[in-house]
């Protein structure tokens, strides 16, 4: 829906996905500071904001490159002006392999390989394209998805792609995805540094072989402020933590930055005095790791999505609550937020300044 700018989030009609320019900017600021107190590189996610103006502004801020889901992300960021992509996920077939050279001859990707067998084709590829793309080996670190293991399978493949043309190895990649709601008490920054350590390790194991490692990467929002600390990682790729949501606070225990995403929804019904139903569900936002909160409002709390409804627990004190009353709310989680919305309302100080099509979503392949 289209409105004038200037106006106030209250002339919104709801559900709308609403961004604060200035707290993400605050954010963005706030991650770059962190990485270079640590001396690591910033490759942040698009995957959360499948925009290439917010791309942008992390580039222009200190980011070194982005990091896509996807091959589509990633031409979507490419056309809007970003060079430097690292796809953090494996192509395969044919189709991908054409589209991934004409995204070669106008940006610079990096391609994720665990596999001869996708590095192969990959080779003949570019190769029959006169391109060269850089890769990087995925490394399981423990989350076991996707990925070699480390050490000396990752280093048998790390010579094998050495000797495949159309291919230049710049380094591993791995993520400690399984870490990142492990409570502080419970000894989560140990946990990621065996882990990271491992990573650090398998550097170690390529260079002894003559083989160049410059980049070493990984790290999620939910567990990046202990991994800059760890020897031997270049660069990370959280990306969340430009908009934050009620998951990384709650359940990653990431103490720092602001919320920047949310969603204004409105009171669309009062069955009981302890009860309101808003017209924001799960077609609005996520709540399925972590539940939405109420922004300003401890006495108000989400306890149960269904599509286009949700449900509000009441304290007495918020049972004055009444039918077209405004709430402000922040996402469980916001990846999982925003790829149900086609477009970001973006203010500053209150007031509508923009809005930005969500360029990259539904871009699944």
């Amino acid at each position: 829906m289209t409105y004038p700018l200037g106006i106030a989030k209250a002339e919104l009609d709801t559900p709308a996905l609403c961004l604060d320019l200035d707290v993400m900017e605050a954010n963005i600021t706030a991650v770059v500071g962190t990485c270079r107190r640590h001396g690591v590189g910033w490759r942040p996610h698009a995957k959360g904001h499948k925009v290439a103006a917010i791309a942008r502004a992390e580039l222009t801020a200190g980011a070194l490159g982005v990091t896509c889901a996807k091959l589509a992300e990633a031409e979507v960021m490419a056309a809007g002006g970003v060079r430097d992509i690292l796809i953090a996920n494996l192509i395969v077939g044919p189709q991908k392999l054409r589209r991934l050279a004409e995204l070669a001859r106008r940006a610079d990707p990096i391609v994720c390989i665990d596999h001869l067998d996708q590095a192969r084709p990959l080779s003949r590829a570019m190769a029959e394209a006169g391109l060269r793309v850089r890769v990087i080996i995925e490394v399981d670190i423990g989350l076991a998805r996707v990925g070699v293991a480390p050490g000396e399978p990752a280093l048998a493949l790390a010579r094998e792609l050495k000797s495949l043309p159309g291919l230049q190895l710049v380094g591993i990649m791995g993520y400690e995805g399984h870490l990142l709601t492990v409570p502080e008490c419970e000894g989560k920054a140990d946990k990621i540094a065996q882990a990271l350590e491992t990573l650090a390790a398998t550097r170690r194991e390529l260079e002894a072989a003559d083989i160049a490692c410059p980049i070493v990467s990984c790290a999620g929002t939910g567990s990046y402020l202990h991994s800059v600390r760890q020897p031997g990682i270049t660069e990370i790729q959280a990306g969340g933590a430009i908009f934050m949501d009620a998951y990384y606070r709650h359940k990653c225990q990431v103490p720092e930055l602001d919320f920047a995403l949310t969603v204004v929804a409105t009171v669309v019904s009062r069955p009981a005095p302890q009860r309101a139903i808003i017209d924001a569900g799960r077609k609005t936002m996520h709540g399925d790791f972590q539940s939405p909160q109420v922004v300003g409002r401890d006495d108000v709390r989400i306890v149960r999505l269904s599509a286009e409804h949700g449900e509000l627990e009441l304290d007495p004190s918020a049972q004055n609550l009444k039918i077209g009353d405004r709430l402000e709310l922040v996402p469980g989680y916001a990846d999982l937020t925003t790829v149900l919305h086609d477009q970001f309302y973006c203010f500053r100080g209150g007031r509508l300044i923009d809005i930005w099509p969500i360029e990259a979503r539904g871009k699944l392949t």
